[in-house]
C-alpha cells in the first residue's frame, strides 16, 4: 500500500522577558500567521499571566531547566485552559542532567497542582537523535510529572493534535468559515428550470 506523506509543521517560539516583546504576537503581521504553531516562553509571572489571558498563542512553554521565579496561580492557568491553550513541558533536560531533572519534576508538579493535569503537552526539545524517546516512554515520564495514566497518554497524543487544531483555527483568523448559499432571484430560477417545468409554470 501507499504510505501517507509526512506533513512538516512550522513553529515559532518567542522567549519574552519584557512586555514589549508581546507586541510582536499582538501584531497582525502575515509572517506571524504563517506558522502552524506559535509558542511563547514567559520569563516572569506578569508575562506568564499575559500569555495565558491575552496573547493569541497555541502553547505556553514551562521552564524546566531552573527553579521557577514565580508560583503558578489558578486564574491565568484556568483562563488559558478555557481559551484552548496548552502548556508544554520538555523531557530532554530531565534525562540529560540530574539537577535539571529535579527542576523539571518540581516545576511540573507545581503546575499540576493548579491545572489538574489538563492541557499538558510533553515535548522533547532534543538536539540529537539519541535524546529522543518513544511515546510510551514519554508517557511514563509523565507519571513522574504528576499526570495520571490517561493524562500522560493524552500529553503525547490527543493534546498534541488539539494544539495543531488550535493553530489552524488561529490561522483562519475567525476560526470557522461559514458558507451561506446565496438566494437566487426568480429570473435565475426560471432560466435553470428544465423545459417541461417551464411549460408548467407558464401555463
Amino acid at each position: 500500500g501507499t504510505s501517507k506523506r509526512i506533513k512538516v509543521l512550522t513553529r515559532l517560539t518567542l522567549v519574552v522577558s519584557d512586555p514589549s516583546h508581546c507586541n510582536i504576537l499582538r501584531s497582525t503581521s502575515a509572517n506571524i500567521r504563517l506558522f502552524d504553531i506559535i509558542a511563547v516562553f514567559p520569563k516572569t509571572e506578569k508575562l506568564f499571566h499575559i500569555a495565558c489571558t491575552t496573547l493569541d498563542v497555541d502553547l505556553v512553554c514551562i521552564n524546566v531547566t531552573e527553579k521557577l521565579p514565580f508560583y503558578f496561580r489558578r486564574p491565568p492557568v484556568n483562563m488559558a485552559i478555557d481559551r484552548g491553550i496548552y502548556f508544554e513541558l520538555l523531557y530532554t533536560p530531565a534525562i540529560k542532567d540530574s539537577t535539571m531533572r529535579r527542576y523539571t519534576v518540581s516545576n511540573a508538579l507545581s503546575l499540576m497542582q493548579i491545572c489538574k493535569g489538563k492541557n499538558i503537552v510533553i515535548s522533547s526539545a532534543a538536539e540529537r537523535p539519541l535524546e529522543l524517546r518513544g511515546p510510551y516512554d514519554v508517557a511514563n515520564l509523565g507519571l513522574l510529572f504528576g499526570l495520571s495514566e490517561s493524562e500522560a497518554k493524552a500529553a503525547v497524543s490527543t493534546n498534541c493534535r488539539a494544539t495543531i487544531l488550535h493553530g489552524e483555527t488561529r490561522k483562519s483568523a475567525c476560526g470557522i468559515v461559514y458558507t451561506v448559499k446565496k438566494p437566487r432571484k426568480v429570473e435565475e430560477e426560471e432560466t435553470t428550470l428544465p423545459a417541461f417545468k417551464k411549460a408548467k409554470t407558464q401555463a
